[in-house]
C-alpha cells in the first residue's frame, strides 16, 4: 500500500511541476480529444498557484481538450511559457486553427505577459498561422522573447502572416513604450522561400533585437539571402546565424559576408551546404578576416568550395581565440587540398578546431563544353572603330577626328590610344572607372595592362600608371571590397569558375607583367597577396 501511495506521489510529481511555476505533460503520448479526456489535467491547471509554464508536447488535442484547455488558462496571470511543440500529431489540418485560437484568446483575456512561444513540430501551414496571428499582435507578444515554428510548413503564405503579425506586434509595442524585443527566432523546414523570407527579413530590420535566427532547410535562394542579409545588419547583438541547406551561391554568400562586417557579437555561423562555392567563401573569409572577434563555430561544409578558397578561410580564422570548431567537410578539395588544410590548420596550431574532410567530393572536374571561344572585349580590335570609309568617300565631307578618351580605350584598348590620353590619363581613368564596383575595377585593370609592353618605356610607363591611379583610389576607399577585386580578376583571367558563366579574356604578358607591379607597391594588402599566389602557382 505504501509502496503504491510513492509510486503513485512519483508520477504526479514527473507529470506537474517540473520546475518553479511549470505543470508538464511532457511526452505522455496521449490521446486527447474532448473536454472530458483532459478533466483532470484542467483540474491541476486550475489548481497551480503562480503558473508560468505549460508543457503540452508530446500528445494530441483536439478542438474540444484544447478549449477546456484554455479556459483554465484564463486566470492565469502571470503565465510565460508555452511549450506546444508537436500537439496536434493526426489531427486533421482544419482541427489546429480552432485550438490555437482558444489557446491564444485564454492568454489574452488572463493579460498574460509571454516569454516564449513554441509550437514546433505541428506541421499546421499557412492556417495554423492565422491562427496565432491574433495572439501575435496583442500585448501578450509585446514581451515574447522566443518564437520557435520549427517545422511547421507555414509556407510563403505562412510567412508573410507571420511577417505582418510581428510587424504589428512591434508596432503597438513602440507605442506603448516598450518595442517587442524579440531574442530567438526558429523556423527551419518551412518552404519559406524567397517571397517568405523577404517578408520576414523586414520585420527582423525593423525590430532589431535578434541574437539567434535559424532558418534552414527552407528554399531560399540569394534573393531572399540577400533580403535576410540586409536585416542581419540592423541587428547587432545577433550570436548565431543559421541558414543550413538553403541556396546563396555567389551573390547570397557576397552579401552576407557583406552583413557580417558589420557584426561584431557572432559566435555561430552555419551555412553548411548552401552552395556558397569558392567566391562566396573567399567573401566570407574577408569578413571573418576583418572582424568576428569572438567567433566559435564556422561551417561552410558542402559547398562547393576549392582548395584555394578554403585555405582562404583556414587563414582568416587566425588569431580566434574563441573558435571551436571550422567544418570544411563536404567540398571540392581533392586529396593534395585536404592535405594543405590540415597543414595550414596545424601552422595555426588549430588542427583539432578542424572538422573530418572525410566526405571531399574530390577536385573539381573541368567544364566539357569546348564552345569555340569567341574575341573578347579585351582584345585589340581596331577593325570595328576604324571601318573602312571609301564607300561613303565622295559624298561625305572627311570626318573631323574625335579627341581620345577614357572610355574610348577601354572598349578598344591599344597602346596609340593610351599614350594619346596625353599626361591626364591618370585623372581621365580615375574619373571612367567605378572603382566602388570590385569587377568593374578588375576589368579596367585587365584592360589597362592588356597593352603593357617591357620593351617600350613610354607604353610601359602610361600602363603603370594609370593602373597605380586607379587601384590605389580604390583600396584607399574603406568600402572597397578587396577580396572581391581579387575574386573578379580570377575569373576574369580563367583560374577560378564563376556560377555566372563569365568568359574568361585571352591572357596576355602584360596582364601578368602588371600584376607582378602592383603586388609590389604599398597600396596593395598583403593578405591579398596570399590569394594570388595560391591560384597563379596552380
Amino acid at each position: 500500500m505504501a509502496t503504491d501511495a510513492v509510486a503513485q506521489l512519483a508520477d504526479s510529481l514527473a507529470k506537474t511541476q517540473v520546475t518553479e511555476g511549470e505543470l508538464s505533460y511532457k511526452g505522455q503520448g496521449r490521446k486527447f480529444d474532448n473536454a472530458q479526456s483532459v478533466e483532470e489535467m484542467v483540474k491541476e491547471i486550475q489548481e497551480f498557484k503562480g503558473l508560468q509554464a505549460l508543457r503540452l508536447e508530446g500528445n494530441t488535442y483536439g478542438v474540444e481538450a484544447a478549449q477546456a484547455i484554455a479556459k483554465a488558462l484564463e486566470t492565469k496571470s502571470e503565465f510565460k511559457y508555452c511549450y506546444w511543440s508537436d500537439m496536434f500529431t493526426g489531427r486533421l489540418r482544419s482541427e489546429i486553427p480552432p485550438a490555437l485560437n482558444s489557446l491564444g484568446a485564454a492568454l489574452m483575456t488572463a493579460g498574460a505577459r509571454l516569454t516564449v512561444l513554441d509550437l514546433s513540430d505541428n506541421a499546421f501551414g499557412p492556417d495554423g498561422v492565422k491562427g496565432i496571428e491574433k495572439l501575435l499582435k496583442s500585448t501578450a507578444c509585446h514581451t515574447l522573447q522566443e518564437l520557435r515554428l520549427n517545422n511547421c510548413g507555414m509556407g510563403i503564405g505562412g510567412g508573410k502572416i507571420l511577417a505582418a503579425a510581428l510587424t504589428e506586434c512591434y508596432k503597438q509595442s513602440s507605442a506603448q513604450g516598450t518595442p517587442l524585443g524579440l531574442k530567438v527566432f526558429i523556423a527551419g523546414r518551412n518552404r519559406l522561400e524567397n517571397d517568405g523570407a523577404t517578408a520576414l527579413a523586414q520585420a527582423f530590420q525593423l525590430m532589431g533585437s535578434l541574437e539567434e535566427v535559424h532558418v534552414p532547410q527552407n528554399g531560399i535562394n540569394h534573393p531572399g539571402v540577400t533580403a535576410l542579409a540586409t536585416a542581419m545588419q540592423h541587428n547587432p547583438q545577433l550570436r548565431v546565424l543559421n541558414l543550413n541547406d538553403n541556396t546563396f551561391t555567389k551573390k547570397g554568400a557576397i552579401a552576407m559576408a557583406q552583413a557580417l562586417k558589420h557584426l561584431r557579437s557572432v559566435q555561430v555561423i552555419n551555412f553548411g551546404d548552401c552552395l556558397v562555392r569558392s567566391e562566396g567563401a573567399i567573401a566570407i573569409a574577408e569578413a571573418v578576416t576583418e572582424g568576428l572577434p569572438i567567433l566559435k563555430e564556422l561551417n561552410l561544409s558542402f559547398g562547393e568550395i576549392t582548395g584555394e578558397a578554403a585555405l582562404l578561410v583556414a587563414q582568416s580564422v587566425e588569431g580566434k581565440a574563441t573558435l571551436e570548431k571550422l567544418d570544411l567537410n563536404g567540398n571540392c578539395l581533392g586529396q593534395e587540398g585536404c592535405d594543405a588544410l590540415r597543414e595550414v590548420m596545424d601552422g595555426l596550431n588549430m588542427g583539432d578546431l578542424l572538422g573530418s574532410l572525410s566526405d571531399d567530393e574530390g577536385e573539381p572536374e573541368e567544364d566539357d563544353d569546348d564552345e569555340d571561344e569567341e574575341e573578347d572585349d579585351y582584345e585589340e580590335d581596331d577593325d570595328v572603330e576604324e571601318e573602312d570609309s571609301s564607300v561613303n568617300q565622295v559624298s561625305s565631307p572627311p570626318s573631323v577626328p574625335r579627341p581620345p578618351d577614357a572610355s574610348s580605350f577601354l572598349c578598344f584598348p591599344s597602346p596609340d590610344k593610351l599614350l594619346k590620353l596625353g599626361t591626364k590619363r591618370a585623372l581621365l581613368f580615375e574619373q571612367q572607372v567605378d572603382v566602388a564596383d570590385a569587377g568593374k575595377t578588375a576589368e579596367a585593370f585587365l584592360k589597362i595592362s592588356s597593352v603593357y609592353n617591357e620593351e617600350d618605356e613610354d607604353v610601359k610607363s602610361a600602363v603603370l600608371d594609370s593602373i597605380d591611379a586607379i587601384l590605389r583610389k580604390a583600396f584607399a576607399s574603406p568600402s572597397f571590397q578587396g577580396y572581391n577585386f581579387v575574386s573578379s580578376l580570377l575569373v576574369m583571367l580563367g583560374l577560378l569558375k564563376s556560377e555566372d558563366k563569365v568568359k574568361p579574356v585571352r591572357v596576355v604578358p602584360g596582364h601578368l607583367q602588371a600584376l607582378e607591379y602592383v603586388v609590389r607597391q604599398d597600396y596593395f594588402p598583403q593578405d591579398h597577396i596570399a590569394v594570388l599566389e595560391a591560384f597563379m602557382s596552380r
